[in-house]
């Protein structure tokens, strides 16, 4: 199991998208949602309630 860069929802190896910086490090995603909104928008996590990185 992966976690979600940007939302922390557990993933399961081989679905979701794998992005690679060119610096080598690894960003995955759960969904093309979470992949948008932290690559082309440039937000962060802990300002939106759905992707809240403390979750209980």
């Amino acid at each position: 199991m992966v976690k979600c860069t940007f939302c922390s929802k557990e993933i399961e190896k081989g679905t979701g998208t794998l992005f690679v910086y060119k610096t080598g490090k690894v960003a995955n995603f759960c969904s093309t949602k979470c992949e948008k909104n932290m690559l082309k928008l440039g937000r962060k996590a802990r300002n939106l309630k759905w992707a809240s990185k403390e979750k209980k």
